[in-house]
């Protein structure tokens, strides 16, 4: 299944859907549904992590802020994770800022809510390691891509990741925005997104980006896009292995 159709047995998100029902139970009172709105910041580097978020539809970026006033996206985080993970002891603070870019819905749980059911249920636990490993190898493949690939071709691996989390093939990004996720510069991305438009892969139109062709899209992206989105697959089938 796709994290989409993953995440369509609860509410929208595969890590809780990949939970067993004795979980669940448990987790549901203490879930909170909230809407992002676009780059609506959850937290900053050095700022105490108090909640974690299970995006429904919703886009999050960690993004390393650098001294210049730039920023440089190392995850992309959508209905197949959490944000706020790992969770240090007594709740260290967080090392990167977190950053809605799509905007879209998610279920919200107290930390030390969250803390105390992954110490009482070892499924979540297990669950919650496997997935900060998939991050973790999440975080060193965009580092290589961002060295190695052309702009076209991470820029499509990013639309690809985003529609993937988002389940729609429409959804409102500015062109400044995809800059600073890529690490580029506004002018490269106005080219390599008109690329991918004359080749009938995407039209963007008003801060509006259509995903038109989809298998044209993922040749274009590189290898990238295949490795992350298996390893991410792999969270919630090995738990049911």
């Amino acid at each position: 299944m796709s994290p989409v159709d993953q995440g369509s047995r609860e509410g929208g998100n595969s890590i809780l859907a990949a939970l067993p029902e004795t979980v669940m139970r448990g987790l549901r009172p203490q879930l909170e549904h909230v809407t992002l709105e676009v780059a609506r910041v959850i937290y900053e580097p050095g700022q105490p992590i108090q909640a974690l978020y299970f995006p429904i539809d919703a886009v999050i970026s960690l993004v390393t802020p650098l001294e210049e006033g730039a920023i440089v996206e190392v995850a992309t985080i959508g209905n197949e994770g959490i944000v706020g993970v790992p969770l240090g002891s007594g709740g260290a603070p967080a090392t990167v800022r977190a950053i809605s870019q799509v905007a879209g819905r998610c279920s919200r749980m107290n930390r030390r809510a969250f803390t105390a059911a992954a110490a009482a249920h070892r499924p979540l636990a297990e669950l919650i390691q496997r997935y900060e490993q998939a991050l973790f190898s999440q975080i060193a493949q965009a580092a290589a891509c961002n060295r190695l690939h052309s702009n076209e071709a991470r820029l499509s691996r990013w639309l690809l990741m985003s529609h993937d989390r988002v389940g729609r093939p429409e959804f409102a990004i500015t062109q400044e925005f995809l800059a600073q996720m890529l690490g580029s510069r506004r002018a490269t991305v106005t080219v390599s997104a008109g690329i991918l438009q004359r080749a009938g892969l995407i039209h963007y139109r008003r801060g509006h980006m259509t995903i038109v062709d989809r298998a044209g899209l993922e040749h274009a992206a590189c290898s990238c896009y295949n490795t992350i989105r298996a390893a991410l697959a792999r969270v919630a089938a090995d738990g049911s292995n």
